[in-house]
């Protein structure tokens, strides 16, 4: 006697699911059902968008975050001070230090940290981008705003280190994040607490 399984699409489409950060094997079985059976799915929109993401949304050559243009919006309002830098680990921790309301500099994305755990050293990170930029147009102020964590805190010493020819001023944020934790897990006011408040960090 043969047993009841799922057609070869739909065993695809659960396999597919399966591949996305957070989603297990139950989750990605209910998601799929939910997008064939129910009548508010429009699961042609959603591959419609995922198809126009993929083609339209590219990371900004200058600060790395997501833009439709090269450079991005952000990068290119006048509004902002051009001699504040602010590094941050992903394209992602920008938005919450957005929504914090308390900085109105530039943004340079690196794209990770220091892991040697995971094989992840200083030239996987756009480390090369940000000497270039510094370079090519000085600022007065970096931010480091990198996670508490054992990797961000030797990321940030060794950009420390590697910064020393700059005549600029290297802060980091304030404590008050939650150690061992990204950005993201930040609310506003923590962050626009810690930005306020960020301290200075020297060569050892």
């Amino acid at each position: 006697m043969k047993r009841a399984e799922y057609p070869p699409p739909l065993k695809s489409l659960i396999e597919e699911l399966k591949r996305l950060p957070g989603i297990g094997s139950r989750s990605a079985e209910r998601i799929a059902l939910w997008m064939i059976q129910s009548p508010d799915a429009h699961p042609e929109s959603l591959a419609r968008a995922i198809e126009r993401v993929k083609v339209a949304v590219q990371p900004c050559s200058q600060c790395g975050f997501f833009t439709e243009t090269d450079p991005c919006s952000l990068c290119t309002d006048n509004a902002r001070d051009p001699n504040v830098l602010c590094v941050v680990e992903q394209p992602t921790d920008v938005l919450p230090i957005e929504r914090s309301g308390a900085f109105h500099g530039m943004y340079h994305a690196l794209g990770g940290k220091i892991s040697p755990l995971d094989h992840v050293g200083p030239e996987e990170l756009r480390i090369a981008e940000l000497l270039k930029r510094l370079k090519e147009d000085p600022k007065q102020e970096l931010i480091l705003a990198l996670s508490a964590d054992v990797e961000g805190e030797a990321t940030a010493h060794y950009l420390v280190d590697l910064l020393r020819e700059f005549p600029l001023k290297i802060t980091r944020l304030a404590q008050g994040l939650p150690a061992g934790a990204g950005l993201e897990y930040a609310d506003e006011l923590t962050l626009s607490r810690a930005m306020t408040g960020r301290t200075s960090m020297v060569c050892r």
